[in-house]
């Protein structure tokens, strides 16, 4: 195969046997649903329903508050038993509305679907931004912006993003293997949404068999399938760009800069679903998984499940849990309980215990320059993250720190066990907030 890729990244042991052969299983409902009205970037949505109404499967719970927002849905049929802040994944209690489900799981029959080819454009973005689509990769930023760019930025290329590059994470290699028509039906939607025709699906080549199926099946549908060689983080937006076109997204900048959108295969699937069915994001494939889980799955999750919940339907953890991981060991977000409830960005609940885990004090940085040569963004880590503790935040921003994708490489490679990635999150936070006061 032709494996492209980008400079720098690593490879970490990427543990995907746990759960690379297992086909998706649909996780039955749990006793309640809590659902967030925070499930995406921009300003949550609005909650607009009230305790003791009785809901169907897709019926707005939450409207939509601004462009950069969209509405939440009921994942089930059932009674609103609370509205209250509940514990959320950010690890603070955020409003939530609380589902007791009635084991119907009816969709709402006001839901209709449409046939993409007869909708104009507009019509086809608000279907997408009424359903709550939102990026499936774990970013959560809404599909419809990024399908909105302005009329100065002239887009060619859409970009699928098949990697799935995150250790331990198969959701996305399941999905591409068993709905793959979803996916492509997807992706023939945003090309006419985007009025282009190139269209790039980027796959890791510890997928060989996603690559073949999808090779074959893009055939006749003029989108091209890319093997990319297996290089963390080959995921993350400007890398894949880099590695599927060879363009460079500019300091600052956002793909559509360089011409292109990217978007996740989940995203694409969820895209069909919207347009063709009428239905909205109320549910997603997630990877339980971890070394002591007993029967790790990729699981078909309503929004608003527990943590707990599906750590169950995987028979459990042979001993306690030391570190919960929402997502995958590089960039996921650790959780604070297993009462957390899965949300739209829940591509995998990643369990470690205490005997699964290597730790380590930190130590004097040793000036090896091993996170500089990882570093996808080709920044200087030690330098900005010394500037961090130092709080000295003008220095830092000279040094671009807002470039940084929080990736985490330099800390995975740094062999004085240095938060690297923790402090340049730090110092970002000071950049931006001495930019608000100006």
């Amino acid at each position: 195969m032709n494996l492209k890729s980008f400079a720098g990244g690593l490879h970490p042991p990427d543990s995907k046997h746990y759960s690379a052969g297992k086909a998706i299983e649909r996780c039955p409902l749990p006793d309640e649903l809590i659902i967030p009205a925070a499930q995406h970037i921009g300003a949550p949505a609005e909650i607009c329903v009230a305790v003791g109404d009785q809901v169907k499967k897709g019926q707005q719970l939450a409207a939509a508050k601004g462009f950069v927002s969209v509405p939440v849905h009921a994942s089930s049929s059932g009674e609103v038993i609370a509205v209250e802040p509940r514990l959320h994944p950010l690890g603070r209690p955020l409003p939530a509305v609380v589902i007791k489900p009635d084991g119907k799981d009816q969709w709402d029959t006001s839901l209709t679907g449409a046939d993409p080819e007869q909708l104009e454009v507009a019509a086809l973005k608000e279907m997408i931004r009424d359903a709550g689509i939102v990026g499936m990769g774990g970013a959560t930023f809404p599909t419809h912006v990024k399908l909105s760019p302005p009329g100065e930025k002239q887009i060619d290329t859409l970009i699928l993003n098949g990697v799935e590059c995150e250790p331990f994470l198969t959701a996305d290699h399941r999905l591409m293997l068993e709905e793959s028509e979803r996916i492509i039906d997807g992706i023939k939607i945003l090309r006419k949404v985007l009025n282009l025709e190139t269209a790039i699906i980027g796959i890791e080549a510890n997928k060989p068999d996603a690559i073949e199926h999808l090779t074959t099946a893009c055939v006749a549908h003029n989108i091209q399938v890319q093997p990319l060689k297996v290089q963390y983080p080959q995921g993350a937006e400007k890398q894949l760009i880099d590695a599927c076109t060879g363009r460079q997204v500019p300091s600052g900048g956002l793909p559509m800069d360089c011409g292109v959108v990217v978007q996740n295969v989940g995203t694409c699937a969820a895209v069909s679903d919207a347009v063709r069915l009428g239905r909205p994001l109320v549910e997603r494939i997630a990877t339980v998984t971890g070394p002591g889980v007993v029967e790790p799955k990729n699981l078909l999750v309503a929004i608003g499940t527990p943590l707990q919940h599906l750590l169950d339907q995987c028979g459990g953890l042979t001993g306690d849990p030391a570190k919960i991981i929402m997502g995958g060991p590089m960039m996921g977000q650790t959780q604070l309980s297993l009462e957390v409830p899965a949300i739209r960005g829940t591509s995998g609940l990643l369990i470690f215990r205490e005997e699964d885990l290597s730790l380590k004090n930190a130590g004097p940085c040793i000036r090896c320059g091993r996170c500089i040569s990882v570093c996808p963004i080709h920044l200087q880590p030690t330098t900005i993250a010394a500037y961090a503790r130092l709080d000295m935040v003008d220095e830092a921003k000279q040094q671009n720190a807002l470039d940084c994708i929080e990736c985490g490489c330099c800390t995975y490679i740094c062999p004085a066990a240095l938060p690297l990635v923790q402090s340049i999150r730090h110092i970002k936070g000071g950049i931006m907030a001495k930019r608000r006061k100006i």
